[in-house]
């Protein structure tokens, strides 16, 4: 298949997601790989995102939205809010046909781009939103919200709480352990687990933080 792409980025894929512990067939790495010549199209144009080098869009972009995957559990209904050109969203969102999400982001040619990147990619389970999160409104919440460098977790928790189903969970990928960020969470949000993720060519920690609603608390926040 003919690429833009310099040569070796798959394979670049294919080792950093066996490092992750994630074994792509050669579909699914289609399909990242086609996204990822998207963005890069696309970028050049309409300044999607500052990353311009396309190894660095690998590590950057696609292993760090991997790195998510094993923690998406048992969620099928999945929101990815602020997701800018759909990240981490449209790349799991290809490793996950059985699961829908939407993406939704402010942003209006980024939400363009998606459309674009669905379309060609035919990521059928793929929704697209471009609103404001406190504006929007769906016919069904969500059994997680998931965030990548979005908004603190006071905010994003307080900005999408109407968003998300009894019984599910925030899933917001930090860099460094964000504590005093949990220490400003709302009395009825908790964190429930944190994890370490450590993504291929990419420097320093991340942490992957899973909230969910405390029963029976007020929405008082905490003292700040």
């Amino acid at each position: 298949m003919a690429t833009s792409l310099p040569a070796g980025l798959r394979n670049r894929l294919m080792r950093g997601a066996a490092q992750l512990d994630i074994k792509l067939s050669d579909q699914q790495a289609d399909l990242l790989m086609g996204y990822l010549e998207l963005l890069h199209k696309w970028n050049r144009a309409y300044n999607l995102t500052a990353i311009r080098d396309p190894s660095a869009m690998v590590d950057l972009h696609l292993l760090d939205s991997l790195a998510v995957q094993p923690h998406l559990g048992s969620a099928t209904h999945i929101l990815d809010v602020g997701t800018g050109p759909g990240l981490p969203g449209m790349v799991l969102a290809a490793l996950n046909p059985q699961c829908h999400f939407t993406l939704l982001d402010s942003n209006g040619k980024k939400t363009r781009f998606m459309f674009q990147a669905r379309t060609s990619l035919r990521l059928e389970n793929v929704t697209i939103v471009n609103d404001r999160v406190e504006a929007y409104h769906p016919d069904v919440p969500f059994d997680m919200i998931a965030s990548r460098a979005f908004a603190s977790l006071s905010d994003m928790v307080t900005w999408c709480r109407h968003l998300l189903a009894p019984g599910g969970c925030y899933l917001a990928m930090k860099g460094q352990y964000p504590q005093q960020e949990l220490e400003a969470l709302p009395a009825d949000v908790a964190l429930a687990s944190a994890a370490i993720v450590e993504v291929p060519g990419v420097e320093g920690q991340r942490h992957l933080l899973r909230l969910v609603a405390v029963p029976g608390a007020d929405r008082t926040p905490t003292d700040q």
